[in-house]
């Protein structure tokens, strides 16, 4: 893969086989940063498990203290005084079904996070061949599906995030700016791991966190020490 000359200068920075402790590696990804614009500073964790066991699957959702940096589009599928909630909440999309012909027929993902109340679950179910690839199907333990729907979106917009384990054993998940700086990306660093390592499947064998990688949009994965992240 072509790499650009800002690219090529960032991996001279440091070894690539190089493990920092978790501090180390922020602080490595800010230094790398070369683009124009404000990078996205995302973390992905390998885990010594297998998603295709139902027993080995980890998801769930956490607020960070910082936020992403984002402003999260939310869509709410709920009706009457739950619909009221979500609008009163800053939802920016609420609906019922007069919603399905849209995102099925116009291609329609102008939002980041769909929520739920459960008595709509069954409409909603209906998408989810369109919504489950795209990672943006309502589930139980991520928070979306949910009757306290006005929690729900005021803690997504606030930086409520949600992880998943892919196909490969990975999660991805973005913990703020560049331009948060060193202090608040450890801490929503911290937040994050707290919450996977907790998430450990009672079925999980052998060692948890395989490996810890974090990189800009733009920038070179910088590594961290798997030991140096508490289990």
């Amino acid at each position: 893969m072509f790499r650009g000359k800002k690219y090529q200068d960032s991996v001279k920075l440091y070894e690539k086989s190089t493990l920092f402790d978790p501090s180390g590696a922020i602080a490595m990804v800010e230094k790398t940063s070369k683009a124009k614009f404000d990078e996205t500073v995302e973390v992905h964790v390998r885990l010594g498990i297998d998603s295709r066991h139902a027993d080995q699957q980890v998801r769930g959702a956490v607020v960070l203290p910082h936020g992403t940096g984002k402003d999260m589009r939310v869509l709410v599928f709920a009706k009457g005084e739950k619909a009221d909630e979500a609008k009163a909440a800053g939802a920016n999309f609420v609906g019922a079904e007069e919603l399905i012909p849209k995102i099925q027929n116009e291609n329609w993902f102008e939002y980041d996070v769909v929520v739920a109340t459960p008595d709509m679950m069954g409409v909603v179910g209906r998408l989810g061949k369109i919504l489950g690839p795209k990672g943006l199907m309502p589930s139980p333990k991520a928070g979306t599906v949910t009757m306290d729907i006005a929690k729900a979106v005021t803690e997504i917009k606030s930086g409520k995030i949600e992880y998943r384990l892919d196909k490969s054993n990975i999660i991805h998940c973005p913990i703020g700016k560049v331009s948060f700086g060193s202090e608040k990306l450890m801490q929503n660093f911290s937040v994050l791991l707290s919450a996977i390592i907790k998430a450990k499947p009672a079925a999980a064998k052998g060692q948890y966190i395989k490996s810890v990688t974090v990189a800009s949009t733009m920038g070179p994965g910088v590594k961290i020490n798997p030991a140096r992240v508490a289990e």
